[in-house]
Order: structure tokens, then sequence, then C-alpha cells
């Protein structure tokens, strides 16, 4: 670095860029090209996506564009999205560039066509990407198969949010685009509208038309295909994050679970569900399993040491977000600990079904459209 003594608000300048070696391009497009490039310094590949769009009457619009894909990927983090290391811009020309992971693999179509037995697998890869835009606030708007790459050890990658958008208010649902869209589009087309339930319907047509394509006879979601490609929207499943609830119920008894850690489950899962007297309309499920852990391991350090949990609302906050009612009864510490024990140890997946039928649990707790003045906190 330039300066060695670093002060608040100083501007830090690198005085070496990183040199790449251009290996060769992937694409062409209207905005710009992108490029396989080599470090030999730490010998990886890395993908370089770079703007200089040919229409110079529209440089200035496109670039906002891409300056809001920068962000866009900045903002999420998981396996099944293309992670972004770096970028350039420069605003002063319109031009930038975003140095993204290389994904070794083909898209989905291509690699389903070739291995059509891990369809089971890639469905629901695809279902936790998604789920985790939406828990972002983020659509993707342009889902079709180029946008989602199949590593060759099958790890799934959602590529591509040139066209994504964040969702600050229900407005922000308005259709404000218009592809040429490789299926129907859905009915609320009709309405301009474009939400996380028509991201629903583009993946599942997205995976209907490679099962018929291929005559895929195994894939075990059938039902659930057919609801996520329905016309309408009423009979669809309105989100990802309901959509991994209902895998996560069925496979709940399908994954080896020891009677131990049922019965674990089941007893810190009455104890929830017991506490709360009811939620708002408007509460939602805390659906990242990490910040559970998280979360619930920081609340159990404050009170491992008692025989019950001196404010419960310390475990529930843990698995909602937004008002609701608690009862003020005595919650075991040990339920805490035994479950605690069992999550952190669980596979990624069994995280899933676990935090899924927690989820299943607590929908019998009542909803109050309008919660009492007195909320607790």
């Amino acid at each position: 670095m330039a300066d060695s003594t670093v002060r608040s608000g100083q501007i830090v300048s690198f005085v070496r860029k990183r040199d790449y070696k251009l290996v060769k391009e992937l694409g062409q497009g209207a905005c710009g090209q992108t490029v396989l490039l080599h470090d030999d310094q730490i010998d990886e590949h890395f993908v370089c996506k770079k703007y200089v769009p040919y229409a110079e009457a529209h440089r200035e619009t496109l670039f906002a564009n891409f300056v809001r894909e920068v962000k866009l990927l900045h903002q999420v983090h998981h396996e099944n999205l293309v992670r972004v290391f770096n970028y350039y811009l420069y605003p002063e020309q319109h031009a930038g560039f975003i140095l993204m992971e290389y994904i070794d693999g083909t898209n989905i179509d291509r690699f389903l066509s070739d291995a059509p037995e891990r369809a089971n697998e890639v469905f629901l890869q695809a279902i936790a990407g998604f789920a985790h835009l939406e828990r972002a606030g983020i659509l993707h708007r342009d889902i079709r198969p180029a946008n989602l790459m199949v590593r060759a050890d099958g790890t799934l990658k959602i590529i591509d949010l040139g066209f994504g958008k964040r969702i600050d208010t229900s407005e922000d649902f308005d259709k404000s685009i218009t592809l040429n869209w490789w299926c129907a589009p859905p009915a609320e087309f009709r309405s301009s509208k474009y939400d996380f339930q028509t991201e629903v319907y583009f993946v599942g047509k997205l995976f209907e038309e490679i099962i018929c394509d291929n005559e895929i006879s195994h894939f075990r979601h059938t039902d659930l295909l057919r609801r996520m490609c329905s016309f309408e929207s009423s009979p669809r499943p309105k989100s990802f994050t309901d959509i991994e609830k209902e895998l996560g119920n069925e496979k709940f008894h399908e994954i080896d679970f020891e009677d131990d850690e049922i019965d674990t489950y089941r007893w810190f899962a009455r104890e929830l569900r017991e506490h709360f007297v009811w939620l708002d309309s408007l509460t939602a499920y805390v659906t990242d399993h990490h910040k559970v852990v998280s979360r619930l391991g920081d609340a159990y350090r404050g009170f491992m040491l008692e025989e019950f949990v001196p404010d419960s609302a310390r475990i529930l906050g843990c698995f909602v977000q937004g008002p609701y009612r608690y009862k003020p009864k005595d919650f075991p510490v040990q339920a805490v600990n035994e479950f605690l024990i069992l999550f952190r140890a669980a596979t990624e997946e069994k995280k899933r079904i676990i935090l899924g039928n927690i989820h299943t649990n607590l929908d019998a707790v009542p909803r109050h459209q309008e919660p009492d003045d007195d909320i607790p906190f």
C-alpha cells in the first residue's frame, strides 16, 4: 500500500493492480463481453464480465444496471449462487468489470440430459439457491437454462443478476421488464406483476421442460412441480421458502434420524410451540439455519447454568421475526442444550428438514390480524 499509516476517512490506494492472463472468450452480448482469465500467482481461473455496451445511446442507463448487479452480487453468499470476488468501475467512461467464480460446468438442461439420474438433487439445489435470493429480497427476473449452470461435481450455480431487482416495498413487484421468455408467461403478467411466486413458476417450467424432454421418470416431486407450473397463481406455492418447508416435511422420515434425535427434536419443538400464545399475521419465521444456530447458541450461553430459561423470549426470538405473545412458563434448559447439540451436528440437509418441521409445528399457533397494544417488547 502507498502509505502504511492509515487514518479514518483517508483514501487507501493500492500501488499495483492484479494482472491476469486471458484464456478465452466465453460470450459476447449487447452489453459487453465475458472472458475466462487465469491468475498465475495463485493458479486459479476467474470469469470476468466486461461492461462496454455497443449502443452508445443507452450506455449511461445500462451502466447503472451493471452497478446494480455488482451490488446485488455482494449481498448474497450461498453455495448455489455464483460468487463475486472483485469489481472495477469507471463511471466517467461508463465502463466496468466484475471478477467472478469460474464454474467449470454446463447449462442445467445439458447437464441433466447427460446425467438424468441427478434431477432430484439438482432440483433441491435450485430451490435452495432461489430461496436464499428470496430471503435477501432479490428477484432474479431472468430464469432460463443458460443462467443455471451445474459443475462437473453436480453443484448447481445460479448466475447472472443483470436483470436482478432488490425488493423493498410491494410496489417493487411491478413488472418493469419484458424479456423474450422461452416459455409462456404466467397469468400475473396480464396485470404487470412479477414477484417471488412468479419466480416459482419459471423455475417450475424450466424443470418441467427438462424432465419431459429427457423422459425422466424417477423425479420425486411431480405433484409439487405441477403446482409450481400452474398458470394461475392460486394453486402455486407462494414462495421458495414455502417449498423448502414442504420438502422438509416430506423428507423428515426419509433421512436416517435416530430415535433419540427425533425425541430431542420433538421435546424442543413441543416446548417452543406451547410457549407461544399467538403470532402476528405478519410475523415471519427465521429460515436461515445459520442464523438460528448462531442466535440460539448466543442465548444459551447466558443461561446454560440454570435449570429453566429465565425469559423464554430469548429462545422464541431465535425462530420468529415480528410481534408475538408468549406464556411466562418454564422452558427447560436441558431441552435447549440437547437441541443445540443435535442441530449443530446435523448435515445441511438435516438442518433444513429440522427447521422446516419446526415451522410446520408453529403453524398451529394462532395468528392475529391486529395484535394488542401491550406487546411485551
